[in-house]
């Protein structure tokens, strides 16, 4: 694993690998209402376990909703334990580590739009 870490630049590697990560996120989110970064204040928001929140006013139970865009995306095969945990606010949470490639959360973006404009095609079906 150390050497791996030193393949990719060592300790400023990683953290530019983690950054890059939460910054695909973050355009993401910036250019959508819908969601945002669970962390309002940017100096607080984590670039390694990027936390979201769905901001949709349709939205009238946060904690159903987002488990099931987090099923969507399981069954899918796009996603896994993405879902916010238990007892923090309801979510997504992705995983932008250094281990992660940047391509990947990139590409993952709009699986979540996917998952979140079928839920909510579901909510005003119901």
């Amino acid at each position: 694993a150390l050497k791996w870490a030193q393949s990719v630049g060592g300790l400023p590697g990683l953290v530019a690998r983690a950054n890059a990560n939460a910054g695909a996120v973050w355009n993401f989110i910036a250019a959508r209402d819908w969601i945002a970064n669970l962390a309002e204040d940017p100096a607080t928001a984590s670039t390694t376990s990027v936390c979201l929140k769905f901001t949709d006013p349709r939205i009238t139970d946060g904690a159903a909703f987002a488990k099931a865009v987090a099923k969507r995306l399981e069954v899918e095969g796009v996603a896994l334990d993405i879902g916010a945990y238990r007892d923090a606010p309801p979510g997504l949470r992705i995983w932008c580590g250094p281990t992660v490639v940047t391509a990947d959360v990139t590409a993952l973006m709009p699986w979540i739009e996917w998952a979140y404009s079928a839920e909510i095609a579901a909510l005003q079906a119901a």
